[in-house]
């Protein structure tokens, strides 16, 4: 009695978790309500009145009420009420099981007149362009911006990696995804759920029913940061740097040129510094000769190009104890000077030096001893930069 009632969205859902108990096929016997939603009619596929089964199992929903898989297993399954007031942190709508206009429809039910709880990001994903459109004329769309919601063009979303969707490490998501294996939707924790269940959650900030969407708390304040004072002389970094060249003479040496953008799911910085001038011509080979204490000179408008923290953190990964070039890109620099890492404006190329010469630099007078002896005089780090080096970075 509870199958026949279902609609062709709640049988999609139900067909497309088949997989999840080792089956190859899902089969519902069609109602008329079924078959009346396909143009120029379809012939029901039915058991013969006479079939006999192998198994027949009788499953009993009566006062099951809403449930919701926990993390790590989609089979899992444990009543909503076992875990109302969990936090969450973000909440998806989309997916082969959930993503039909009708599934939208029912959260739109709910978040139209609210909006999304403080601290928490929902994402919404129609599964097909042809629902995506249908949303928009019937104002779906509208009653999802106006609660706040991200909302993607048309896909599977979550269950793909670089989509819409998909979360980080400790992160509480809850989806109406059909699958939350470890890393299946991201790095973070994954609650199954229906579209009522995942837009009340997002709604109250917590997991929640549509029944009673709580008002949601404030959240956490992060922990207050304290301005640290100077380091100690003990503790900062060397204002004398002392090591072997490498001179790079060119301009406009971009980050994708440092640290291309095929690396950029690379997060530990450890990790990164043997990617370092793996795209620039000439020196690819860069990371596997320099050594630790060794100092890069280059040309002018060095790191410019796309922002991204990599390119610096790639020559801190390698032990690189000084980057000095003519000029630099303005997010580089203050990348690098934020992060602690130091840099130096001053045109060394017409210097004389070649790779391996060793040469010592000030960075508190500027001045810049060659391998002969000669000095040069380049403009020291200024009084912000001292503090944010001797520091360690502008928040340790």
């Amino acid at each position: 009695e509870a199958v026949d009632a279902l609609d062709l969205s709640g049988r999609v859902t139900m067909a497309s978790m088949a997989t999840e108990m080792g089956g190859i096929i899902a089969l519902f016997t069609p109602n008329e309500e079924v078959l009346s939603q396909f143009e120029g009619g379809v012939e029901a596929i039915v058991a013969d009145a006479d079939a006999h089964y192998e198994q027949e199992f009788v499953v009993d929903v009566d006062g099951a009420g809403p449930m919701l898989s926990r993390p790590g297993h989609p089979e899992d399954v444990v009543p909503v009420a076992d875990l109302l007031g969990t936090r969450i942190d973000s909440a998806f709508i989309g997916s082969c099981t959930n993503g039909r206009y009708a599934d939208l429809e029912a959260a739109a039910q709910i978040l139209k007149g609210r909006t999304v709880a403080p601290g928490v990001v929902l994402k919404v994903v129609p599964s097909t362009d042809d629902v995506w459109k249908r949303c928009l004329e019937k104002g779906l769309i509208d009653v999802f911006k106006k609660a706040g919601a991200l909302i993607g063009n048309a896909g599977c979303a979550g269950c793909a990696a670089g989509q819409i969707g998909q979360n980080g490490p400790g992160e509480v998501t809850i989806s109406t995804g059909n699958r939350n294996f470890a890393g299946k939707q991201g790095k973070g924790e994954v609650y199954l759920a229906s579209p009522a269940l995942v837009a009340a959650s997002a709604v109250a900030g917590v997991i929640a029913v549509p029944e009673d969407i709580p008002a949601p708390t404030p959240r956490p304040a992060p922990e207050p940061t304290t301005t640290a004072a100077p380091a100690s002389d003990a503790d900062a970094g060397p204002t004398t740097v002392r090591g072997r060249v490498w001179v790079i003479d060119r301009e406009n040496i971009d980050t994708d040129m440092i640290f291309h953008n095929r690396y950029l799911a690379i997060t530990e910085v450890a990790e990164m510094g043997q990617y370092a001038f793996d795209n620039l011509e000439g020196r690819e080979d860069f990371a596997t000769k320099v050594r630790p204490g060794d100092i890069v000179i280059t040309g002018g408008n060095f790191g410019c190009g796309s922002s991204r923290q990599q390119a610096v953190d790639c020559f801190a990964s390698l032990g690189v104890s000084l980057l000095v070039a003519k000029s630099f890109g303005a997010i580089y620099e203050r990348n690098a000077i934020n992060s602690g890492f130091p840099i130096l404006a001053a045109d060394l190329t017409r210097a004389g030096l070649s790779d391996g010469d060793e040469i010592e630099v000030d960075l508190e007078t500027g001045r810049v001893t060659l391998p002969g002896g000669e000095t040069l005089e380049v403009a020291p780090f200024s009084d912000v930069q001292l503090e944010i080096y001797r520091r360690g970075g502008l928040l340790r």
